[in-house]
């Protein structure tokens, strides 16, 4: 029997590689995916033979992690729990696709994943699974073994001689981290009465000790797609990289949020995501230039919606390709520059510019205006508020079920003395 493991190289699929061949007679293969993570995957192979992988597959995902995942995202607006930008959770049916398509190269007969029974991302794995491959049986050490700590693991390590160097054994945070974002739980965050403290930080420097000179910085876009900073043409991989390091380096995208879990636990989590709290904030403002009162009112419908469907794992779905191509449409004129000041956590927007804005400056004007006659405006104001009219009508009138106007109260005398 052949398993395929989704494998990160931390303390679980550590032991999940042993535990698999002890229990299932199982060869493992394990697929490790390069979706931004410091150190990526290069080191991963020599630790998973040891362990006892009958083969390893390193995947460098980084451009279509970004290109396929993260920017459907973004252009959707998705945000969860009003602050979560998804970072995790859309990493995740990219790995999942991958794992199936190894899973299919080398006659695999099951899927495997080290993910706990009281996560989202049990959900994210499995349910991508159940739309790419039905036909391969998923197996999930954490609702099955004996295992039920992080001590526990280590000392199943300990007994067979598994070398952990290289993982963090007194770890205090669990954490996943892509070119998105890197998020922070357990530890003293799991009481949301505790503020996260300087040890929980990674890549953002606190916002009071950020630099004291804002920065000002452009980002330019073509069809709802990041293409440049500061005029310079770049990937959308190199935009999002640079805007890392530059908002990182000015305390933005910080996030601390109590988060609805699909299993119906609420969780706390500590996000870092200043490249995409940069680009959010951007492509909004050019939104607002270049599409209608309506389009917006739809996308914003939309985006709770879409941001739903991520974090429950439902990427691979017609629900989320309807949504694409409604989102794709609305795309196709956000095409400009906008220009914002980072400074201590804030990304604040300055200028915005777009060859296809729908803003007339003769229009909006408060000065005199070629296209518009003030006097034009006093039919469609009776217009407009003709239902009120009628409805004061029917007040002053007493008519049944309309109410009536409330009596006056008592007449109230300015004292001059």
């Amino acid at each position: 029997m052949k398993i395929v493991l989704g494998y990160s190289g931390g303390l679980d699929t550590t032991v999940i590689v042993p535990w698999l061949r002890e229990n299932y007679r199982a060869d493992v293969i394990c697929m490790a995916a390069d979706v931004g993570q410091r150190g990526g995957v290069e080191s991963l192979a020599g630790k998973a033979f040891a362990t006892g992988a009958s083969g390893f597959f390193g995947e460098d995902l980084k451009e279509e992690f970004v290109n396929e995942y993260a920017l459907p995202v973004l252009q959707a607006g998705a945000v969860y729990s009003r602050k979560y930008l998804l970072g995790t959770a859309m990493a995740r049916p990219l790995i999942s696709r991958r794992m199936v398509e190894v899973a299919r190269r080398t006659g695999a007969h099951a899927l495997a994943h080290g993910c706990t029974g009281k996560g989202n991302d049990q959900l994210r794995f499995e349910v991508s699974f159940a739309a790419l491959a039905p036909d391969l049986p998923v197996v999930a050490p954490w609702r099955e073994w004996d295992i039920r700590s992080r001590e526990d693991a280590l000392a199943y390590a300990r007994a067979r001689g598994i070398s952990l160097d290289g993982i963090d054994v007194d770890k205090l945070y669990s954490r996943d981290e892509n070119l998105w974002h890197i998020s922070h739980e357990g530890g003293p965050l799991e009481d949301p009465a505790n503020a996260p403290g300087p040890d929980v930080f990674v890549w953002t420097r606190d916002p009071v000790d950020a630099p004291d000179v804002p920065l000002e910085v452009e980002v330019g876009f073509e069809g709802g797609v990041p293409v440049s900073v500061d005029g310079r043409p770049l990937s959308p991989l190199a935009v999002l990289m640079e805007l890392n390091e530059i908002g990182s380096e000015h305390g933005v995208g910080r996030a601390d949020v109590i988060e609805d879990r699909v299993v119906g636990i609420k969780s706390r989590g500590v996000y870092e995501t200043p490249g995409g709290t940069i680009l959010l904030a951007a492509m909004q403002e050019l939104e607002q230039l270049v599409l209608s009162r309506r389009c917006l009112a739809l996308k914003d419908t939309l985006a709770p919606r879409y941001a739903d469907l991520v974090y429950e794992g439902l990427w691979w779905t017609p629900e989320r390709e309807a949504l694409d191509a409604m989102v794709g449409t609305m795309m196709n004129n956000v095409t400009g520059t906008v220009r914002l000041r980072l400074f201590k956590g804030q990304a604040t927007v300055l200028s915005r510019h777009s060859p296809a804005s729908l803003y007339d400056l003769d229009l909006a004007s408060f000065g005199a205006s070629q296209g518009y006659e003030h006097a034009d405006s006093s039919g469609f104001v009776k217009l407009f508020s003709l239902p009120q009219r009628a409805i004061a009508e029917q007040k002053k009138a007493g008519s049944p079920g309309a109410g009536s106007i409330p009596p006056a109260g008592p007449r109230l005398t300015l004292r001059t003395d």
